[in-house]
């Protein structure tokens, strides 16, 4: 068996004449397209321009797509090669002429005043239904087409700049641990390691590290999130939290419930925390350097091939068509298994639904997680399966529920462990699922405030490294309670952290929360309905895509914009808590 994915569907390399067929195709295809553009108030039949209109886009989503999507994919497993980052630049070089053209094009669709005359005669245009409402939307928001194109170039420089510069600074920090360099990477890894004394010096040295880089990455998160605050001012957004629910297609009720519901169970969080400090020996709750500190013990090991029949296995009462996924993903090399030198760390899932294929990252090293990681990743090409047969514009699925699909495999392989386990592995499964959902919830809460109040702050003046420092430490009081020792938390989790460095896409944090009890509410209905369930899931995940994240929970039978469904998701885990108490 190949361990390594094969790109060769969407190219054989850079010197693959599909390639430079595509890319002169996609630079002709933003000439026209600009020419086109410019005449959309002509006389031409409005009918006809409009069904042009989509072709172009449609054209373009397909063209990026892959050229981007293959240049990301080299790059990932061997980020030292400079011709990929060359190549990857040049594209985005290229990309960047669409902001203007785009622009125009989306707003002229959204002043069409017989468009709901058209969407009868024509089935595509009919289909497109729901993305002519959200430019719609977004045309609203619009500015000129030159400052959008001003926008977008200065962008290169501004905002997209200060985020490289966060990426660079933490991807080059060297942590002095007992005598010896460490990445970040290397010293953060260190806080899963079953010895207490490691755990503790590779807490402090990491912090220590953060001292070299601090000032500096203060400057990319105050000038990237002024920038936003400008950006969003510009257009009429309330605020950069407007923009990034309209970006997600939800409501401020949804993230309101879910947040009421998550608020009234946090002290149920800090039990557990607690009850883990005091198993570890420590009185005043948590030290934040234990808050990854392994309980338990868990021996199994798998192959790769031992890691696809026990994902068959266990998939295999839930639904045929999930295991035919997996079983093609695993032959036709849709999988990177294993680390190597220059390959990023972590694991990701790339849909590719203009082929109708995904590729996933992993790097499998044989443990329980290890096989998890596969689960979830696998979950997002199964979601991305179940939108492949839309129409190339209707196949993006925003943030709250990018998460869904993934995070319900995964619970559907814990519970599976979990129930096959018994003494300490059981109770290393537990909690490790346990971490996991804390993450998502105090975490990500925290992460939620420090990021509300930093957009505020950086209104009226600079926020300097020791003010975001107590911001952060203010936000993980509240959101950890007493669960966590307050006199070492993380000061410098604002550093880390890369989802505060996107220009693009902001509050990068409640969409995992959002995700991860939307999956855990999912998977707790199905355990209640059995394979009634599964069409409903199936229905829902289609309707990712053209359909708001409420209406599309809605195919599942859930009202999101009610704390009932959250609540009722939360006390899931209030259960499995009390079993972690119970059994130890």
């Amino acid at each position: 068996m190949n361990y390594e994915w094969s790109l060769d569907v969407l190219y054989k390399g850079l010197d693959d004449e599909k390639y430079k067929n595509d890319l002169n195709k996609l630079k002709q295809l933003i000439n026209d397209i600009k020419v086109f553009s410019g005449k959309l108030e002509d006389g031409e039949d409005e009918e006809k321009r409009l069904l042009t209109a989509f072709d172009y886009l449609e054209q373009l989503q397909v063209l990026s797509r892959s050229l981007g999507s293959y240049l990301q994919l080299r790059q990932a497993v061997n980020t030292t090669d400079s011709t990929i980052v060359s190549e990857l630049g040049n594209l985005d070089k290229i990309l960047s002429e669409t902001s203007k053209p785009v622009s125009a094009i989306k707003k002229w669709i959204a002043g069409i005043k017989s468009i709901e005359e058209y969407k009868e005669k024509h089935e595509k245009i009919k289909s497109y239904s729901f993305y002519i409402d959200e430019i719609k939307k977004e045309a609203k928001h619009l500015l000129s087409d030159d400052v959008e194109d001003v926008i977008a170039k200065l962008n290169i420089s501004a905002g997209a700049a200060w985020s490289s510069m966060q990426g660079h600074l933490t991807s080059i920090l060297e942590a002095d641990y007992r005598g010896e360099k460490l990445t970040l990477s290397q010293i953060r890894n260190l806080a899963y390691s079953e010895d207490p004394s490691v755990r503790k010096d590779a807490y402090e040295a990491e912090l220590k590290a953060y001292e070299k880089i601090k000032d500096a990455i203060s400057y990319s998160l105050n000038n990237i999130k002024t920038q936003v605050n400008t950006i969003c001012e510009l257009r009429g957004y309330e605020s950069p939290l407007a923009l990034t629910l309209e970006q997600s297609v939800m409501k401020k009720e949804t993230l309101d419930a879910m947040l009421e519901a998550i608020r009234e169970y946090l002290p149920v969080f800090h039990k557990y925390l607690r009850h883990k400090a005091k198993l570890l020996g420590h009185t005043n709750g948590l030290p934040w350097y234990d808050l990854f500190a392994p309980m338990g013990e868990s021996e199994a090991k798998f192959t790769v091939e031992e890691a696809r029949k026990f994902l068959t296995e266990n998939f295999k009462e839930f639904s045929d068509d999930l295991v035919d996924l997996i079983n093609q993903a695993f032959e036709e090399r849709w999988i990177d298994f294993l680390p190597r030198k220059g390959k990023v760390g972590g694991a990701f899932c790339d849909n590719l639904p203009f082929i109708k294929q995904s590729r996933i990252l992993a790097n499998f090293s044989g443990n329980l997680n290890d096989v998890c990681t596969l689960a979830h990743e696998l979950g997002h090409a199964y979601h991305g399966l179940h939108i492949q047969d839309h129409l190339p514009l209707n196949t993006d699925y925003s943030m709250p529920v990018a998460e869904t699909a993934s995070t319900f495999n995964e619970l559907l392989i814990m519970e599976a462990a979990i129930k096959q386990a018994s003494g300490k592995e059981k109770m290393a499964l537990i909690e490790s699922q346990l971490q996991d959902i804390t993450q998502i919830i105090c975490d990500i809460y925290s992460r939620y405030l420090f990021e509300s109040e930093v957009f505020e702050k950086c209104k009226t003046g600079f926020l300097f490294a020791d003010d975001l420092n107590e911001i952060m430490l203010n936000a993980q009081k509240t959101a950890y309670g007493d669960g966590l020792d307050h006199n070492c938390l993380h000061p410098y989790m604002w550093v880390v952290k890369s989802h505060y460095y996107s220009e693009q896409l902001s509050f990068y944090n409640f969409p995992y929360a959002f995700g991860g009890l939307l999956a855990r509410g999912l998977f707790e209905k199905y355990k209640s309905e059995g394979k009634d369930f599964v069409p409903k899931y199936q229905a829902m995940l289609r309707a990712t895509t053209v359909s708001t994240v409420e209406g599309a929970a809605r195919e599942a039978g859930i009202d999101l914009e009610k704390p009932e469904f959250w609540r009722e998701s939360l006390k899931s885990v209030e259960k499995l808590i009390e079993e972690f108490i119970r059994i130890q």
